[in-house]
């Protein structure tokens, strides 16, 4: 059974975090397609520099992973032996940004007061495409149906229906596993297609999004009708990642696993959906394991029948034979 511990260090010395840390938590019930062992510890930081004070207390050697909203995340049936941070609920706050001292919000200097967003790694996307909107400013509306948070967009370059995170973005707050808190503009990192380097052994904190002024009732509309789509075109409401493979260059994913004849494909309680076959459902009983297995049959498969390997979006965490 998991156990439930507020506001101590678990011994490790460095001050005394405020956060809540949980031991043996079992990690499906925070991952999209609900599979997943126990970490030996979860924690909930209270804010950044309670965050901050935590890492500083962990011993060098100690595995550390970061879950958002565990929606482009496969974690091993035997779970994961070390630290997991999860500022999902906690480090979400959204922020417009003040060109004025005084005035309440933050000040995210040489910008406009309403073109400036400040969002922490925890926000959902679907959160901060809704707060953007309701500020008149646009740009952000296609985040509305990614399942994730600012922390794994800003992580992956998280995209959909023609638009990306880091084109948004004017720079980041991170922090490193000694607890150190910079400030790093855009230029210090390179985003492609589904991927983001940068400064190596460093987290994302927060985010200064520039989005430019618009028609609230225009990006709304626009939002609805993103998520009308992807509930007509997507799973929606079952147990999935999302999109489990890139899409190649000039080709979708979807096609070439249809065209292989692997839609509706089962193993065990793992399927490729009817609906989308880009999409691996749990269907209420899947483990990690069959669910790794489906994914490396869909490779082998659509390669065998088309000659292209298709790449996983997805990460994995712990052991998989």
């Amino acid at each position: 059974m998991p156990t439930t511990t507020a506001g101590r260090s678990a011994g490790m010395g460095a001050g005394r975090p405020r956060g809540t840390l949980l031991l043996n938590e079992p990690l499906g019930r925070y991952t999209s397609w609900r599979v997943g062992g126990p970490a030996k510890r979860l924690y909930r930081p209270a804010d950044q520099q309670d965050l901050a004070c935590f890492l500083a207390g962990l011993d060098a050697d100690e595995p550390l992973f970061w879950l958002g909203l565990g929606s482009n995340l496969l974690i091993s049936d035997a779970g994961f032996p070390g630290t997991v941070i999860h500022p999902q609920g906690c480090l979400n706050a959204i922020t417009p940004c003040s060109g004025s001292e005084g005035s309440g919000s933050q000040r995210c200097a040489g910008e406009a007061a309403a073109a400036t967003l400040r969002v922490e790694a925890g926000a959902s996307c679907a959160k901060l495409a809704r707060f953007a909107s309701r500020q008149g400013l646009v740009g952000a509306e296609f985040l509305a149906g990614i399942p994730g948070t600012m922390g794994g967009a800003l992580a992956m370059n998280a995209g959909a229906w023609g638009g990306e995170t880091w084109p948004l973005v004017k720079r980041v707050r991170t922090i490193d596993r000694q607890g150190q808190i910079r400030i790093r503009e855009r230029a210090a990192f390179s985003a492609g297609y589904r991927q983001v380097t940068g400064p190596e052994g460093e987290w994302f904190l927060d985010a200064d999004l520039l989005l430019a002024r618009g028609d609230t009732a225009a990006a709304q509309a626009r939002i609805r009708a993103l998520l009308e789509r992807r509930a007509a075109t997507q799973p929606i409401g079952l147990p999935s990642c999302g999109s489990v493979f890139r899409n190649p260059p000039g080709d979708h994913a979807a096609r070439l696993i249809e065209a292989a004849g692997l839609k509706g494909r089962r193993l065990g309680g793992a399927e490729v959906s009817p609906k989308h076959a880009n999409f691996i459902i749990n269907l209420g009983t899947a483990t990690a394991s069959e669910i790794a297995n489906l994914i490396a049959l869909v490779q082998d498969r659509v390669e065998d029948h088309s000659g292209v390997r298709l790449q996983p979006e997805v990460r994995r965490l712990g052991t998989f034979s």
